[in-house]
């Protein structure tokens, strides 16, 4: 009887730099934060790599203009 003594091989994402993590999705999805900004509830529109691109007053608002940019839109709770 053999053994293999090799290491169990590393699922390749768990190999991925930070750098080519926060490109992931880059083009593809958008996410939604809740803030509170004058203490009322607002909406922050932020790229995949974490840029904010612009308050909302709503939820709503903030998913569809994601979506009017042919993205994915994502919550952050």
């Amino acid at each position: 009887m053999t053994t293999d003594k090799t290491a169990p091989k590393k699922p390749e994402i768990l190999s991925i730099s930070p750098e080519d993590l926060s490109q992931l999705g880059l083009d593809r999805i958008a996410f939604i934060k809740p803030v509170i900004d004058d203490d009322e509830r607002r909406y922050v529109v932020h790229t995949a790599d974490g840029t904010a691109v612009r308050v909302f007053a709503s939820y709503e608002l903030a998913e569809q203009a994601i979506s009017q940019h042919d993205l994915e839109p994502l919550s952050v709770h």
